[in-house]
C-alpha cells in the first residue's frame, strides 16, 4: 500500500496544505491538540473534494441510466456475434457512438477521488512514522500525533501492535473498538447505498446482465470495505466513513428528485407530484416542468406510472402541456359535468325496466287478455242463457267477441295455458 500511496505523492503537499487550513480554524475553537480539531479538518477535506466532483457525479448519473438504457441491444449484439468477438466489440463502440453513452463515465467519480484518497492516506501514515510530509512541520506533527478520536490516536491502525499503539499514548483495546466500530459503520454505508440504488433507483419492467452485476456489487463492495479498513489509520477511516456517508445522502437526494423512469421512485415521485399539482393547479419550477415536458413528448411510449399521472390529472380537471405547464382541460371539466360535479347538471342516467312477474308476462302473451282491460265474466244459468243481472253489466268490447263454440268454456286454449289435444270433461259439480 505504501508503494501506491507514494505514486501519489504529487498531490500530498495540496492535501496537506488544505488540512493545514482547516485545523487552524478548528483549533481556535476546539484546540490545536484535540482530536476535534484534526478529525473535522479531515471531515471538510472530503466535503470540498466531494463539492468539487458534482459535476462528475451528475456525469456519472447519466451514463448509469444511459448504460441501463442500452442493455436490451447490447444484449441483442452479444447473442447475434457471440462467435465473433471482434465483429461484437465493433458494435459495441458503434452503438456507444451513437448513443453518446461512455461506460467508463460511471466511474469517474471514484477515479477522481482516487488521487486524494492515497495522497491522505500517505500523510497520517508519514505522521505515524514521525516523518513530516508536505507543509506539514515539525510542530504540526507533534500536535497531528496527540490528537485522538475517541481515545484512538488519528494514524493508528486496527493491526498495529501494542507497543506502536502506546507510543502513541493510547492502548490496544481502545484502537481496536473504535477502529472496529468504523469499519463497520464504513461498510453498512456503502451497503446502504447501493442498496437503495438496486431496490428504488431501478427499472423494474427490465431485466438485463447489468441489475445482476449491480446486484453483485452490493455484496462485494461492504466486504471489500471491511478487508482494507483493517489496513487503513484512523484518520482514513473517517475519510472514507464522511465520503460514504455524503455519497449516500447526495444518492437519496437524486432519487428522490430525479428518479429512474419505471423504478418505484418514480412512482413515488409522481405520486407527490401528481398530489401537488392538482393542489395548486400548476407546476412549480424547472424540475417538475421538466418531468412533466417528458412524459407528454413520450405519448404511447409512457410506462405505468407515467400513465396513472395523466389520468390522474385528467380526472382533476387538467392537462399537461408540451411546454411543462398544466392548464384546465375542457374535456375533463365536461367529464366532470357527466359525472355529476357540483354546480353542474348531471346527465340523465338510463334506467332499467322492472323485472314483470310470470303472471304479467303471460298476460303479455299474443291473444292474452290485457292488463288494463278486465275479462268481463259472464255467468250462465243451468240452461246456458246469461243471467238478466250481469248481462247488462257486460262491457261493449266483451258483446263483440266472437261466439265462443260449444263446449269451448269462457275462455280459449290459448288464453287458459292448456295443452292441445283432448281434455277431460270437467265435472258437473265444478260447473
Amino acid at each position: 500500500m505504501d508503494t501506491i500511496a507514494s505514486l501519489f505523492s504529487f498531490i500530498t503537499t495540496p492535501v496537506s496544505w488544505v488540512i493545514v487550513q482547516f485545523h487552524k480554524v478548528y483549533g481556535a475553537i476546539f484546540g490545536p491538540d484535540t482530536g476535534w480539531a484534526w478529525g473535522l479538518s479531515i471531515v471538510s477535506l472530503v466535503i470540498l473534494i466531494r463539492i468539487c466532483l458534482i459535476p462528475l457525479f451528475v456525469k456519472q448519473i447519466k451514463a448509469t441510466r444511459g448504460m441501463q438504457t442500452l442493455q436490451p441491444e447490447m444484449k441483442k449484439i452479444q447473442e447475434r456475434y457471440k462467435n465473433d468477438k471482434q465483429r461484437q466489440s465493433e458494435e459495441m463502440m458503434k452503438l456507444y457512438k451513437e448513443t453518446g453513452t461512455n461506460p467508463l463515465s460511471s466511474c469517474l467519480p471514484i477515479l477522481a477521488q482516487s488521487p486524494f484518497f492515497f495522497a491522505l492516506y500517505h500523510v497520517l501514515n508519514s505522521i505515524a512514522s514521525n516523518d513530516t510530509i508536505g507543509v506539514i512541520n515539525d510542530r504540526l506533527l507533534e500536535s497531528a500525533q496527540k490528537a485522538h478520536i475517541f481515545g484512538a490516536p488519528l494514524a493508528a491502525k486496527f493491526t498495529d501492535g501494542s507497543s506502536r499503539v502506546e507510543a502513541l499514548g493510547s492502548s490496544l483495546t481502545d484502537v481496536r473498538i473504535v477502529t472496529a466500530i468504523m469499519i463497520v459503520l464504513m461498510s453498512a454505508s456503502q451497503f446502504f447505498t447501493q442498496r437503495q440504488l438496486m431496490t428504488k433507483n431501478v427499472d423494474t419492467t427490465v431485466k438485463t446482465p447489468f441489475m445482476q452485476q449491480q446486484k453483485m456489487l452490493m455484496y462485494v463492495f461492504p466486504v471489500m470495505f471491511a478487508v482494507f479498513g483493517i489496513n487503513f489509520p484512523v484518520g482514513v477511516l473517517v475519510y472514507w466513513l464522511t465520503t460514504n456517508v455524503w455519497t449516500m445522502g447526495q444518492q437519496m437526494y437524486v432519487i428522490r428528485n430525479n428518479p429512474t423512469p419505471g423504478s418505484k421512485a418514480q412512482a413515488a415521485y409522481l405520486e407527490r407530484l401528481l398530489k401537488h399539482v392538482t393542489d395548486t393547479g400548476k407546476t412549480r419550477g424547472r424540475g417538475q416542468r421538466s418531468v412533466v415536458k417528458a412524459i407528454v413528448a413520450k405519448g404511447r411510449d409512457r410506462n405505468e406510472f407515467e400513465r396513472k399521472f395523466i389520468n390522474g390529472l385528467n380526472k382533476a380537471g387538467l392537462a399537461a402541456q408540451a411546454d411543462g405547464t398544466v392548464e384546465k382541460s375542457d374535456t375533463a371539466v365536461a367529464a366532470q359535468s357527466a359525472e355529476g360535479a357540483p354546480g353542474t347538471t348531471a346527465a340523465p342516467k338510463r334506467q332499467q325496466p322492472k323485472r314483470q312477474t310470470k303472471a304479467q308476462r303471460q298476460s303479455a302473451k299474443p291473444g292474452g287478455e290485457s292488463a288494463g282491460e278486465p275479462e268481463a265474466k259472464t255467468s250462465l244459468s243451468k240452461s246456458g242463457e246469461p243471467e238478466s243481472g250481469q248481462q247488462g253489466g257486460m262491457s261493449a268490447g266483451a258483446a263483440k267477441k266472437p261466439a265462443q263454440k260449444p263446449g269451448g268454456g269462457g275462455r280459449s286454449k290459448a288464453q287458459s295455458g292448456q295443452r292441445k289435444g283432448p281434455q277431460r270433461p270437467k265435472s258437473p259439480s265444478k260447473k
